[in-house]
């Protein structure tokens, strides 16, 4: 049989898998079909690999640490055996695998170990606070009560953290309603009208995200409080809050408004709606669950700052529910002072604010993983 027949039949079976150009001779060459990788399911034998490349890393390390090297300690350990950990998983599947696959097995584990480790951090972390703060907010009075009647050698069934939980929610009220409004107009600035002024505006917008927060505070603390002669209150704090969040706000609004499909915008045009009822009706409607994603990320922000609330609200063990006069606490800032007390009390109660802060945190991100889960332009089932 020719090779041109058989170069046709393997076609024909789906053995061949590119294209064979004739040589000199005006024969057509056919090579062997490639072995197909799979890299991206898990094996047993990575698996196995794995396992056994760990036990070997872990004793050579105690060894070399007790004979050899002249390292203690818990970090310097981790570090020697991870290493020598990817060595012996290279040397174990380097016997039955390609460059290729050796490559892939090795950063699978690299980024797996990252992952584990950062998961392990923020679990530790997490543990560790709510296992301090247990023995305060387990108490009723912790979540009702304000610190006037509970010092720091009173016991954990007096006080609590209730007037720094209100001043929280006070600060960042004040701060979303001057935030949100100057938020979203500015990002349909930057979105729907764009100019050399508006790219001027994006980029400092963009570099007013990294902004420290110190310096938010310093600057209320200095126009707010001392050039208008003005006292330290929750409105001078909930001020710096807005200073912070009002990038992040813009600059993620900007991003989903500019993702809305350029064609319903058209459509509108088409149908004789001006630019403003485009607007109104099609691109914030569109892009309705970005820009809910965008507010709580700019509330989690905000919501877990000290040092603004430090320099411009001030201390206070009492409630104070007027926002304009007198000094107003946080939980950051209530958290900070309490744990640097050396009473064992006041420590508890410190941890206990800040699991109450963590919970607050958290309920924000997972409000804005489901709100957001809808990319723009996607309909919800009701809209639908």
């Amino acid at each position: 049989m020719s090779p041109e027949r058989k170069h046709r039949r393997a076609q024909l079976a789906g053995r061949v898998s590119r294209t064979h150009l004739p040589g000199r001779d005006g024969r057509i060459h056919v090579s062997r079909p490639e072995t197909r990788r799979e890299l991206s399911s898990v094996r047993r034998e990575d698996v196995l690999r794995i396992i056994g490349a760990a036990a070997a890393a872990i004793a050579l390390t105690s060894w070399m640490f007790t004979q050899v090297l002249p390292f203690e300690g818990a970090l310097p350990f981790v570090l020697v055996s991870y290493l020598l950990f990817l060595g012996f998983f290279v040397v174990l599947i380097s016997f039955d695998d390609n460059r290729v696959t050796i490559l892939d097995r090795v950063w699978a584990v690299v980024i797996h170990s990252a992952a584990v480790v950062l998961l392990l951090a923020l679990t530790v972390v997490v543990v560790f606070t709510v296992f301090r703060g247990s023995a305060a907010f387990l108490h009723w009075n912790f979540w009702v009560q304000d610190l006037s009647l509970g010092g720091p050698l009173d016991p954990l069934t007096v006080g609590g953290v209730a007037h720094a939980i209100i001043g929280t929610l006070i600060m960042i009220s004040i701060a979303l309603a001057i935030a949100i409004p100057l938020g979203l107009l500015c990002a349909i600035f930057l979105a729907e009208f764009p100019s050399p002024f508006a790219r001027v505006v994006r980029t400092v917008t963009e570099a007013m995200t990294a902004l420290p927060s110190i310096i938010c505070g310093l600057f209320i603390y200095a126009t707010y409080i001392l050039l208008f002669g003005l006292e330290k209150s929750g409105f001078a704090a909930a001020l710096a809050v807005t200073i912070m969040i009002l990038p992040i706000i813009i600059r993620s609004a900007d991003v989903v408004l500019r993702l809305v499909p350029a064609t319903l915008k058209e459509a509108s045009y088409a149908m004789g709606a001006s630019q403003w009822r485009t607007i109104w009706h099609v691109v914030l409607p569109t892009s309705k669950s970005g820009l809910m994603t965008a507010i709580v990320l700019g509330t989690a922000r905000g919501i877990g700052e000290t040092s603004p609330v430090l320099l411009t609200a001030g201390y206070t063990t009492f409630f104070n529910l007027n926002p304009f006069s007198g000094p107003m606490v946080s939980l950051p800032f209530a958290t900070f002072t309490l744990v640097k007390s050396p009473e064992p009390n006041q420590i508890a109660r410190g941890f206990g604010a800040a699991a109450v802060l963590m919970a607050l945190v958290f309920i924000l991100f997972l409000l804005a993983r489901l709100i957001g889960g809808r990319g723009p332009g996607v309909l919800s089932s009701r809209a639908a």
